[in-house]
């Protein structure tokens, strides 16, 4: 369970704090705190946070940054995220947090926080044949930490379209957030659709949070490749979104009993977090 800071209780639980966050996710207070942290005024941060969180240079490709947002961005050296290749394997996309979910009559309804639709989460109408087409699947949500590797992949290779931004605000993506506010279906957002190789089709959506100067997604659209860089959210924790059509993936069952009890678990750029179902008798969501 998330140790929640004082700040953020304090935001989120005190009218003070609500009346003070409603400026606080006005994208444009993420915007003017971006511009400063990649511009070179912010390179007297990097020390301290490099500190704080046990930021090991050695792991990176290069310890020369520029600004703030180039340490945070850091990429690292090659095979400290081996990806698994495995055709049949799914993975982690990113560093994280993972909760998963079954999606019911088009909701996600995680445990003690506020249900969602997944028609709100693309940004499409409900009866819409996209969200209408997850029904029974599953929602993977990767909450990344400030301390964690802030570059993210593509899950699976295949077809991809074009990345489709949908504007909103920035809530901090902490679970004393999720519990008060929609915060997924109200958030700053990227959809990509992946008609992938061995996953189906897949929703990849990446979420902006509170004081994320930007998501970062490379252009691209047409065929992509599993583990290949799909971008880079810059400062703040932020959210990756993965949602797979009914019976597609398995071995999920740790992590949907482990959410389900109100439990995140660590999962790192790469690894294979489930896999495709082994046999037609055995498809199933766990």
């Amino acid at each position: 369970m998330a140790k929640e800071s004082a700040s953020a209780r304090f935001l989120y639980n005190t009218a003070a704090g609500r009346l003070l966050l409603k400026g606080a996710v006005q994208p444009w207070v993420s915007r003017a705190a971006g511009a400063f942290l990649s511009s070179p005024l912010s390179r007297p941060l990097i020390p301290g946070f490099i500190k704080k969180n046990g930021i090991d240079l050695s792991e990176c490709e290069t310890g020369d940054f520029s600004c703030f947002n180039d340490c945070f961005t850091r990429k690292l050296r090659d095979g400290l995220r081996p990806v698994d290749k495995d055709p049949d394997a799914l993975i982690s996309p990113c560093d994280g947090l993972l909760s998963a979910y079954e999606i019911r009559d088009g909701l996600v309804m995680p445990v003690k926080q506020s249900m969602y639709s997944v028609a709100d989460l693309l940004g499409e109408d409900p009866g819409a044949e996209l969200p209408r087409s997850f029904d029974g699947g599953l929602c993977l949500v990767f909450r990344l930490q400030v301390t964690d590797y802030h570059r993210y992949v593509f899950f699976d290779g295949g077809d991809a379209k074009r990345p489709r931004s949908i504007p909103g605000k920035l809530h901090t993506v902490r679970p004393i957030a999720l519990r008060t506010v929609p915060v997924f279906t109200e958030n700053a957002r990227e959809v990509t659709i992946i008609d992938s190789d061995s996953f189906g089709t897949a929703a990849q959506i990446e979420v902006g949070a509170l004081m994320v100067g930007r998501i970062d997604n490379y252009p691209a659209a047409g065929r992509v490749e599993k583990g290949a860089e799909k971008g880079r959210f810059l400062f703040g924790g932020s959210t990756i979104i993965l949602l797979l059509q009914k019976y597609r993936a398995e071995g999920l069952s740790e992590a949907l009993k482990a959410t389900s009890e109100g439990v995140e678990t660590p999962v790192r750029l790469g690894q294979r977090i489930g896999s495709v179902p082994s046999a037609p008798s055995a498809l199933k969501l766990s």
